[in-house]
């Protein structure tokens, strides 16, 4: 995959992704009859954290520095 679709397709899933994903969150909690005890509220949504990221780290590794294909501005050469 190159850089460029890695960064666009990065774009996506923060946009779209993780806001659904945040709903998941949000029914997952919502199908206990009363709210949960909070440790067990915060650990749901700590663990759902963590799990929504593991298959994707590989795609967000390295999307901030600068492409390292395209053809480069040397400035310091004169």
């Amino acid at each position: 995959m190159t850089f460029k679709a890695r960064k666009r397709l990065a774009i996506l899933v923060l946009v779209v992704g993780l806001p659904a994903w945040i709903v998941v969150a949000i029914l997952l909690v919502g199908l206990f009859e009363t709210r949960p005890p909070i440790l067990v509220e915060l650990a749901i949504y700590v663990g759902l954290g963590v799990v929504w990221i593991v298959p994707l780290r590989r795609l967000f590794l390295g999307v901030a520095r600068p492409d390292p294909d395209a053809p480069g501005d040397d400035k310091n050469a004169q």
